[in-house]
């Protein structure tokens, strides 16, 4: 393993094991898809925005500059954050680590993407209970936006 790979793995580790939700209600979703909204307006970000509770969409939004495509990639970073309860993000980079993919593991590539971007919602004492996502950004960017938001949101 690279040692940057390693750093990125264990950052994103960190962050999955840090942003933990007391609670996470339709409002709270709601609140946080529209913090995604307004953070990306303002950069003027071609992105769409997926905020989910089981499997319940909550909140969904898609900004200038996006297409259709973006609703199917949002599917498919959200199946791999259901199936291994953690962001699409880390997922990717382990199996990168590996030198294997979600083919490798029994898995089409036409219904999973194991790229960043879709991020677990974790309640405190209870475990993984919705999703976040972004897509249409460089997947480390994707990333990155809900992590911040989450940050955010949090504090």
């Amino acid at each position: 393993m690279s040692k940057d790979l390693a750093a990125t793995i264990a950052q994103v580790e960190q962050d999955e094991h840090d942003l933990v939700f007391e609670r996470f209600t339709h409002d709270d979703a709601w609140q946080l898809g529209c913090l995604l909204v307004e953070l990306a307006s303002e950069r003027d970000l071609p992105v769409t925005i997926d905020v989910r509770r089981g499997r319940q969409q909550l909140f969904h939004a898609a900004r200038p500059g996006t297409a259709a495509d973006n609703d199917g990639w949002i599917e498919r970073k959200v199946r791999v954050v259901e199936r291994f309860g953690s962001s699409s993000y880390l997922i990717g980079l382990r199996l990168r680590d590996k030198g294997t993919s979600l083919r490798d593991v029994g898995l089409s590539e036409a219904r999973y993407a194991a790229h960043g971007g879709a991020f677990p919602v974790h309640v405190a004492g209870v475990g993984p209970v919705g999703v976040v996502t972004v897509s249409g950004l460089p997947q480390a960017d994707d990333h990155a936006l809900v992590v911040e938001a989450i940050r955010s949101f949090l504090a």
